[in-house]
């Protein structure tokens, strides 16, 4: 039986969460947002103005949606410390997803850097969603930290690559108590589909929704694939097998 994805005590309407970067317009966002029926969407704090009322990017996103203000510019982990303390003091709330990339050629995260930062965040009582590349070890270190999920990529940012990560996915997924939420380069809904059907908790994705065509369409496609796949991981799926097998019996059905 289906149940409902909690994250650091709080219900969360649905697994497939939002980022609003790259979108031609604030009010395609919206659009967007709504479509996906996100409940969780992330903003990088360096788009949030809040002088200006008009454009503030938090103006756009519905007030039913939580706000999860991410680190993206922060090279290591006392500059991770000091934006999430930045949007809390701006009234993002608690809710963080700690990202830090000295890596400007790959855009990979620093692993060893973001278990500092969320171990300080998480004694200073931020919901901690730390992205990093996908170790076991790390993971547990960052389970130990207080993140209150786990977020690895499925491959680097913006690629559209898809799942070039899958078995190390999976082995997180089995191994780590917290929800794994699979983020950065899923490119389409198919991707979402095969993240969820591993048994990822959710998926989070920006640049393919982003960039597409149709960005609201896009949104609500991939939103569609979290459902399917999640509904398929629940109803346990039959194994994928090496020799084929009738769907029917072959004899005992003819005198």
């Amino acid at each position: 039986m289906e149940t409902q994805l909690v994250i650091a005590g709080q219900p969360i309407r649905s697994r497939f969460f939002l980022g609003t970067g790259k979108f031609p317009s604030y009010q395609i966002m919206k659009e967007a947002i709504i479509a996906s029926s996100a409940h969780i969407v992330t903003v990088a704090l360096r788009r949030i103005d809040p002088q200006a009322k008009e454009e503030n990017i938090l103006e756009y996103i519905p007030k039913d949606c939580i706000v999860m203000a991410n680190t993206s510019g922060a090279r290591n982990a006392d500059e991770a410390i000091r934006i999430a303390r930045l949007a809390r003091a701006l009234g993002c709330g608690d809710w963080i997803k700690i990202e830090v990339i000295p890596d400007n050629k790959y855009l990979l995260p620093d692993n060893a850097q973001t278990i500092k930062a969320t171990e300080v965040l998480a004694k200073e009582g931020f919901i901690v969603m730390p992205y990093v590349n996908p170790d076991l070890a790390d993971a547990r270190r960052l389970r130990d930290a207080g993140a209150a999920s786990i977020m690895p990529l499925g491959a680097p940012i913006g690629t559209n690559k898809g799942l070039c990560t899958r078995e190390l996915l999976k082995i997180l997924i089995a191994e780590i108590e917290l929800p794994v939420v699979v983020d950065a380069g899923i490119g389409r809904p198919s991707h979402a589909a095969e993240a969820m059907e591993i048994g990822a908790a959710a998926v989070l994705v920006n640049t393919a929704v982003a960039a597409s065509d149709d960005p609201v369409l896009a949104a609500r496609a991939f939103s569609l694939a979290v459902a399917a796949g999640r509904l398929g991981y629940v109803s346990g799926m039959s194994p994928i097998k090496e020799s084929p097998q009738s769907s029917s019996p072959l004899t005992g059905f003819l005198c």
